[in-house]
């Protein structure tokens, strides 16, 4: 929006012209978000608080969690909002790219949405029921997939590459359809798993979306992609902006989320940037390097596969609970010792995936 203007403005003033600059609209991006956060973030917790919309807790978890019953939770609608607001305002709204990306967080979004409003208001346990939730979360990642496949410009928008690997790219066809299902979904619910501790899922969706921000703007760039012998996806680097209101999104909203959290994020907040971080993950072309920087995520998800799939079949459990983060407290580490490990872990596994950029 302000992007549309300041071209408007440059036959006026060539100092207009600045905002093309992707770093700057990015830096502007995390400080409007940050901004909208931190400022918006009383209120939002005083009228969740006067609406009574606070998180149950369930009693055969660790016991350090019932102190949280009734801490007011749906605190991901402040992350969408200044997600959103602060790409409005800096983007290229005239990007498909951008578009794709902010509708599917915004289902997403709705369906966590639902889902909390039915759990903490209407005080139905079961909340939105599962074959619902999927269904809906199939429909938007069929709908963004066969969206980017039909299209597709370059050969490069639908190929498989992998890290090390400078040589390797393999069309996939209709396959791109079924791997980007998998990818986006997956990620939202695996970022709603691992959402169990305070500032737990944040911290590591904002570095994993940063990490995705310096992909997209490298990918994005046709001289940086040449060089890092990487593949090129015209458009991409607007994500950027993107990338960068949902870091200052985040880390505004860590401030009311760190322990002892004075608000949750909810299924609203969890859902819907597991779905954007994996969406962004795919118009880059960097899937793998996805899955690798988001190992924590992959690691809540596989606890609780493996949990399942063992107490079904041999009737024990791997963990003492699932997901991973609550086995860790029930063997007596303190909540913010898992917290801050897993943030640690993080931080290597994306500078991991970023040197993958490099390594080929």
């Amino acid at each position: 929006m302000l992007l549309w203007l300041a071209e408007q403005l440059q036959g006026y003033h060539s100092g207009f012209y600045v905002f093309q600059y992707l770093t700057l609209r990015a830096i502007l991006g995390v400080m409007t978000a940050l901004g909208i956060s931190l400022l918006l973030g009383p209120w939002m917790i005083r009228k969740l608080n006067q609406l009574q919309i606070g998180q149950s807790v369930r009693d055969d978890g660790p016991q350090s969690h019932l102190s949280k019953s009734g801490t007011p939770t749906m605190g991901g609608t402040l992350i969408l909002a200044a997600i959103f607001i602060s790409s409005l305002l800096w983007s290229d709204l005239g990007n498909r790219y951008v578009w794709v990306v902010m509708i599917v967080t915004a289902i997403f979004g709705a369906v966590g949405w639902v889902d909390d409003y039915r759990k903490v208001v209407q005080k139905n346990s079961r909340g939105l029921p599962a074959r619902w939730k999927y269904f809906w979360q199939s429909v938007a990642g069929i709908g963004a997939a066969v969206f980017l496949y039909m299209t597709a410009t370059e050969a490069v928008e639908t190929q498989l590459f992998l890290p090390f690997i400078k040589s390797f790219a393999l069309e996939l066809g209709l396959f791109y359809i079924v791997l980007t299902y998998f990818v986006v979904v997956g990620s939202s619910n695996a970022v709603n798993l691992t959402d169990g501790l305070d500032g737990l899922a944040i911290m590591p969706s904002v570095m994993v979306a940063g990490a995705l921000g310096a992909i997209a703007y490298v990918v994005g760039h046709y001289e940086f992609a040449q060089y890092l012998h990487i593949a090129h996806v015209p458009g991409s680097g607007e994500l950027v902006v993107f990338c960068a209101a949902l870091c200052g999104a985040g880390l505004g909203f860590l401030w009311f989320n760190t322990y002892p959290a004075q608000v949750f994020m909810g299924d609203v907040g969890a859902l819907a940037l597991g779905a954007a971080l994996g969406i962004i993950a795919v118009i880059v072309r960097h899937e793998v390097v996805f899955f690798i920087m988001g190992g924590v995520f992959v690691m809540e998800t596989l606890s609780v596969i493996l949990q399942v799939g063992s107490y079904k079949l041999t009737g024990k459990r791997i963990f003492r609970m699932a997901p991973l983060h609550h086995h860790f407290e029930l063997k007596g580490w303190p909540e913010p010792r898992v917290i801050v490990r897993f943030w640690i872990i993080t931080v290597m596994l994306v500078l991991f995936g970023l040197a993958t950029l490099k390594l080929r």
